[in-house]
């Protein structure tokens, strides 16, 4: 399966590297490829040939999004866009660098096509703190049923950065609306900054509705993953 890949154009390559080190523990089937710093020499600022480079390895025939951290990265990034033989395969959004990133890479490890990754990216700010009934309604709520399930967190991190990413790439392929409450907070599940933003930790109790044809499937999944400690035996603990 091709994906949508990304690229980070950071004026500086340890914080480009490090944004690509924590998208990628959320999705690991992406390609996110850092282009930060200057090439001759190391220092801060962007370089177009490295961008350029940077682009070409993330698409591996499914488009690319761009993010950038500040003003002139942006003006990199479109320049390596316009040079480019088709400029349609690629897409520089303007979205917050971290929380942007992380939206866009579980959308695009969902299999979502570049427009949906790029407006994932670009609602990240308001994925972290949705409304009562921000979780999508497919097609197939009307004519399924509602499941509804109680989960106590024995994982040591909770609801953080990986486990969040894997709760919502466990349901990101069903027909289901699932929402997930902490106490007065609720969650899109299938918005990972929105269930990073509920601070579920271990000890917490969650409650996860699910509403559409695959509701108990999506139940059932999430119930597996905490039963399983979210993997963290086999995996990075973020």
């Amino acid at each position: 399966m091709s994906r949508v890949g990304l690229v980070v154009v950071a004026h500086s390559a340890r914080l480009a590297e490090g944004v690509v080190e924590v998208v990628t523990q959320m999705a690991p089937d992406v390609v996110v490829v850092a282009a930060g710093g200057l090439a001759a020499g190391g220092g801060i600022g962007t370089d177009f040939d490295a961008t350029s480079a940077a682009l070409d390895r993330a698409d591996g025939g499914a488009g690319v999004v761009l993010l950038y951290d500040l003003g002139s990265a942006k003006m990199t990034a479109e320049l390596a866009v316009e040079m480019l033989g088709d400029p349609s395969r690629a897409i520089v959004v303007d979205a917050p660098l971290v929380e942007g990133a992380v939206a866009a890479a579980v959308a695009a490890q969902g299999g979502a096509d570049v427009d949906a990754v790029a407006a994932a990216a670009v609602a990240a700010f308001a994925q972290t703190r949705p409304p009562a009934d921000a979780a999508p309604a497919p097609p197939g709520v009307e004519r399924g049923a509602q499941r509804g399930a109680e989960f106590v967190l024995t994982n040591e991190i909770g609801l953080h950065a990986r486990p969040a990413a894997l709760l919502a790439r466990g349901v990101v392929d069903l027909d289901v609306a699932v929402t997930v409450r902490l106490g007065e907070r609720l969650a899109d599940a299938s918005s990972v900054l929105a269930l990073m933003g509920l601070g579920a930790r271990r000890g917490d109790r969650i409650v996860v509705t699910a509403r559409g044809v695959d509701a108990d499937e999506a139940v059932r999944r999430i119930g597996d993953l905490v039963a399983r400690d979210f993997d963290e035996a086999d995996g990075e603990t973020a």
